[in-house]
């Protein structure tokens, strides 16, 4: 896996830092994993998640055909 990643370096605050590593070490893993996870959360692309997709059934077959004015309607709230 390693063989088809790009190194690269960021700069990052010290409290963002010591963050960072307190989450990995509690998580048990790697700060690349996290800063990994983290970017894909944020940008989204393969391993892209929504945490909250599919927490309830709302009874309804159309939410996926209506998901932009559903998260409209909700944000205007």
């Amino acid at each position: 896996m390693l063989a088809y990643m790009k190194r690269t370096t960021i700069k990052l605050p010290d409290d963002l830092d010591a963050r960072l590593r307190h989450e990995a070490a509690r998580r048990g893993t790697t700060i690349s994993v996290v800063t990994r996870e983290a970017i894909t959360g944020y940008l989204g692309g393969p391993g892209h998640r929504l945490g909250a997709a599919g927490s309830g059934r709302s009874g309804r077959a159309d939410v996926s055909d209506r998901i932009e004015e559903i998260l409209a309607a909700e944000v205007d709230r």
